[in-house]
């Protein structure tokens, strides 16, 4: 009997009973995601002696170093969050029609719309950046097309140029747009639409008084699956600008993999991490939550 209440009142104020499902996703982020963090975070307090290696005393020196005046690290966020935003405005300016398109008019083949969007999401991310990169280099595809019919006169300089990162970041990121703009719109009521035709309302009117304002959790959920990935991404601009576009996200993986310098590189990583961490936390507050939670 004591047993019994025992198990009922851990149940009741734990919630015991739910274990078996997050529970396993618990442990997961704790292992993976929070203990790696915070390995990286002591690791930033840290300094290095003369050969390199990590010397095992409380340091800030680190983060000095990268607001420091001149710092190339502070250039490159500002260059990051250039970068993420025009990523997220021409990925919403090109996906809201499109996943509005697929909604409206798509009909039977709505799924099928829906595969052709999703469908390059699986193959390889690196491959994808090397096609682009063939189509944009010289000799591409784009260049040799617009030489052979003599509209240019030399090649067009489009690889290794802060144009070509953006068009990169915006090629591989558009799906993430698409999918939670066009789960909101999918969930408006139509009801709501034909009593505004009822009302006399243009659709003009109808767009912007009922379907822009509960798409506005697409847009957000959109946001976050957009500009936040662009703003840490460093493969993209590593293949699509070389050494001449830096990124944020550029300099952490060249301090961990090519300097070997952890600590200023775990520094660099926790700021980043920060700053994404609160981009999230904004994009949800405004109303993006419910958007991911439908796509997801």
């Amino acid at each position: 009997m004591a047993n019994g209440r025992v198990r009922k009142f851990l149940t009741k104020k734990l919630n015991l009973s739910a274990f078996p499902v997050v529970g396993p996703i618990s442990i997961w982020i704790l292992l993976f995601v929070l203990m790696p963090l915070a390995v990286i975070f002591i690791i930033s307090f840290l300094g290095r002696d003369i050969k390199g290696s990590i010397v095992p005393s409380f340091s800030l020196d680190n983060y000095r170093l990268l607001f420091s005046e001149g710092s190339e690290y502070a250039k490159s966020i500002l260059r990051s969050i250039l970068f993420a935003f025009a990523t997220n405005a021409a990925c919403l300016i090109i996906g809201y029609p499109m996943a509005y398109w697929i909604v409206k008019y798509g009909g039977k083949i709505k799924p099928f719309l829906l595969l052709l969007v999703i469908v390059p999401s699986w193959s390889c991310y690196v491959v994808r950046i090397y096609a682009l990169k063939q189509l944009i280099g010289y000799p591409g595809i784009i260049n040799n097309f617009l030489l052979n019919i003599g509209l240019v006169s030399s090649p067009i300089e489009i690889l290794y140029t802060p144009h070509a990162v953006i068009l990169g970041l915006i090629y591989i990121w558009l799906p993430f747009m698409v999918l939670p703009i066009y789960a909101s719109l999918e969930g408006i009521d139509p009801s709501l639409l034909e009593a505004s035709v009822d009302l006399g309302a243009t659709p003009a009117e109808r767009f912007l008084t009922i379907t822009l304002p509960l798409s506005k959790g697409g847009i957000f959920g959109g946001t976050i699956l957009t500009f936040i990935p662009a703003f840490g991404d460093w493969i993209v601009p590593l293949l699509l600008g070389g050494n001449k576009v830096w990124m944020a996200g550029t300099y952490i993986a060249h301090y961990f993999i090519v300097m070997g310098d952890l600590p200023l590189g775990s520094s660099m990583t926790v700021f980043l991490t920060t700053a994404i961490v609160l981009m999230i936390y904004i994009c949800i507050k405004l109303g993006g939550e419910q958007a991911i939670e439908r796509i997801l």
